[in-house]
């Protein structure tokens, strides 16, 4: 029961981390503001100037999360076969690769010492989004004994 409640969070958590503030980021010069960027103003930037990246993001930042949570639940809840856990655990990998984009770019834009930029409470809470449910995946799999199908 409390890993349906966690995951069905996670249906709600997701959209926000989504449009919560990954960092703020602007030029190195103490007269200019830093602007927020979340995972939605940063694919909107990212449409139109790079498609293929920002197919990409979308998919690792928006669908594997989401489509990885939804197929949880709808095992949870025994609309879904159980022998899928593996592919939706891969999904919730594919999740962390959009972290590791994200913080690769930091620390590029860090290096090369021309923008500043703080991490947000986004960053974080996008972050837990994607623990919480590879932590989910993996116990509902042991719970139910791997991928082995019950009844």
């Amino acid at each position: 029961m409390l890993l349906r409640l966690a995951n069905l969070t996670l249906l709600v958590l997701f959209p926000l981390a989504w449009f919560a503030p990954l960092m703020r980021a602007g030029i190195a010069l103490p007269l200019f503001g830093l602007s927020e960027i979340s995972v939605i103003s940063g694919l909107q930037s990212l449409w139109r100037s790079d498609v293929i990246l920002a197919l990409l993001v979308t998919f690792l930042a928006i669908f594997a999360p989401y489509m990885k949570t939804i197929g949880l639940a709808l095992i949870h809840f025994g609309m879904l076969r159980r022998r899928v856990l593996p592919a939706l655990e891969i999904l919730g990998r594919l999740a962390m690769a959009d972290i590791f984009l994200i913080a690769l770019y930091v620390v590029i834009a860090k290096g090369i010492g021309l923008a500043r930029i703080e991490i947000a409470w986004g960053l974080y809470l996008f972050t837990a989004c994607v623990l919480a449910s590879l932590t989910i995946s993996h116990l509902t799999a042991k719970r139910t004994g791997g991928t082995r199908q019950h009844g």
